[in-house]
């Protein structure tokens, strides 16, 4: 089919898990989604080493990764010449074959990231604000895309494939947390973003949640190594995250798996609370202003929140207290390989948390589970709009997609 300027094969993929080609008609998309994730893991591979790793037939590798190329969406790299034989011709992504937008709509604040094929982010803009206001939402998503298109040849305007709108499920409902007038939050009930943009675009636009959009772009563009199944943690301005379940983002049959914030853990007095009571930045926050301090950097300085003070140590004791056990309860359902966790937070922060949740993992009784290995995520603070580009990249190009996502 021809959508948004990009050729795609014909028909779509049904179960991830199947890692192989076929060689049979009609199979096309399939096969060309498994090329593109091969080339996503290995940077660079040669017809070879793709036939070899799919059990293709040379000449159906051959073809593909020829009409590929000649649709701008592979690049031939420098030949590896042998001792026998012909030299042996990598092939890689195309920076340039496809490029995508992910807008992510947060607490408080909001980006827009472009980018290309191998996910090297083109440009990014950011607006920080009390509360996310319907109608300035909109103004900057409008007047953003339009602002980084407007940087784009004609040809790679042409090859933007898709956005993909990050942001938390039913907003309005953090009205009162997020301290903004109920009234100007209700009316988030009655706007559809993800319709009202796509009535505006030439491409596809996706939908999903803020914290589950920060796991698909580990997934997709993390160091994971070869994790196939982990839990995921994003602590942002409220703790949520995601679940991978042999290697795809698994969002269940309402998209609402993996809302981690709603998880069950102990509160500050022992009694037991939600996660994202205890966890989130928000609670940070508060604890500063009570103190009588400003605590702005926390949302406009993520790289550096500079010298914090004792409410910042107490902030990491708890939560990492709070998903310590978070992580145990959800070993007691699924046996994953890794808890990862990231958040908007400084690299230092990060690293302080998670090493504090494996200490507080040691102390809790985990007789009869195999308890995850925790990770510190790789992607960082620009996970969720990250996450959000890589919606259209997942559905169009990868194997599997993102099963929660959602496209007109």
């Amino acid at each position: 089919m021809e959508t948004g300027g990009i050729k795609l094969g014909s028909r779509e993929l049904g179960d991830s898990r199947f890692q192989l080609g076929t060689n049979q008609s009609g199979m096309r998309a399939h096969n060309e989604r498994l090329v593109f994730s091969l080339l996503r893991q290995h940077g660079s591979l040669a017809k070879s080493d793709i036939a070899r790793m799919t059990k293709l037939s040379a000449q159906t590798v051959s073809v593909i990764m020829r009409e590929l190329e000649q649709d701008g969406l592979l690049l031939r790299e420098e030949p590896i010449r042998g001792k026998i034989g012909q030299p042996s011709v990598p092939m890689s992504l195309d920076p340039e074959g496809a490029f995508f937008l992910g807008l992510k709509i947060g607490r408080r604040s909001a980006e827009l990231v472009l980018i290309d094929f191998v996910g090297t982010v083109r440009a990014m803009l950011h607006s920080s604000y009390l509360y996310p206001a319907p109608d300035a939402t909109m103004i900057f998503a409008r007047d953003g895309i339009r602002s980084l298109r407007a940087n784009l040849s004609p040809e790679q305007d042409r090859r933007i494939a898709g956005l993909g709108i990050a942001m938390p499920f039913e907003i309005w409902n953090w009205a009162d947390t997020v301290g903004a007038p109920r009234g100007a939050m209700d009316q988030w009930r009655s706007l559809d973003i993800r319709a009202e943009l796509q009535a505006e675009l030439g491409f596809p636009v996706y939908l999903q949640n803020d914290a589950t959009s920060a796991c698909g772009a580990e997934l997709v563009f993390g160091r994971i190594g070869g994790l196939r199944n982990f839990i995921y943690f994003y602590i942002g301005a409220f703790a949520g995250g995601g679940v991978v379940l042999n290697g795809r983002l698994y969002g269940g049959p309402t998209g609402n798996a993996g809302a981690l914030g709603s998880m069950p853990v102990p509160g500050v007095d022992g009694r037991p609370a939600q996660l994202i009571d205890v966890a989130s930045i928000a609670i940070l926050e508060l604890a500063l202003k009570r103190q009588g301090r400003d605590a702005t950097f926390l949302w406009t300085s993520p790289q550096d929140w500079g010298e914090v003070g004792p409410e910042l140590d107490r902030w990491i004791e708890r939560a990492a207290d709070a998903l310590a056990y978070a992580i145990v309860s959800a070993s007691a359902v699924i046996d994953f390989e890794a808890a990862v966790i990231d958040g908007w937070m400084p690299a230092s922060i990060r690293t302080r948390l998670v090493e504090t949740v494996a200490t507080a993992l040691r102390g809790i009784d985990v007789e009869g589970l195999a308890v995850p290995q925790v990770r510190e995520g790789t992607v960082g603070i620009h996970a969720r709009a990250l996450g959000g580009a890589s919606l259209p990249l997942s559905e169009r190009f990868l194997l599997g997609g993102s099963t929660p996502s959602k496209e007109a």
